[in-house]
């Protein structure tokens, strides 16, 4: 196992490396407001917990058992999102997580799309339960 993750490491630069482990923004929560989980086409996994308070999302974790890349795009994805009104967030796009993840391989760029996915649908899963 700690073969394949040195692999997995070598082919992500830097800037990615150091986004994927910092781990602020990494984790479950016991009590959200809602949640969300996706699998990506790559078979990665990826979970959004949100705390929201009159509208506004004031704590957010996400979770994944992906690569370096997916990891680097939740920590982003949850950047943005954090005291955010739910209408601002809505306005993150997976084109804007990318832009902040300068390096981000081509090859791994659906995970941006995962992350704002499962980010849109922990928002979707409190819109519909309010």
């Amino acid at each position: 196992m700690e073969t394949i993750n040195k692999l997995a490491t070598l082919k992500c630069p830097q800037e990615v490396i150091n986004l994927s482990n910092d781990t602020k923004y990494f984790g479950r929560m016991n009590d959200p407001t809602s949640a969300a989980w996706l699998k990506g086409p790559c078979g990665d996994s990826m979970e959004f917990y949100l705390v929201i308070e009159n509208n506004i999302i004031t704590d957010i974790k996400y979770y994944t058992d992906g690569c370096n890349a997916t990891k680097s795009c939740g920590a982003i994805t949850a950047y943005l999102a954090k005291n955010k009104s739910i209408e601002e967030a809505l306005k993150i796009s997976a084109g804007e997580v990318m832009e902040k993840v300068t390096n981000l391989p081509q090859n791994h760029r659906h995970c941006s799309i995962l992350a704002v996915s499962t980010f849109y649908r922990a928002v979707a899963d409190y819109l519909l339960a309010k």
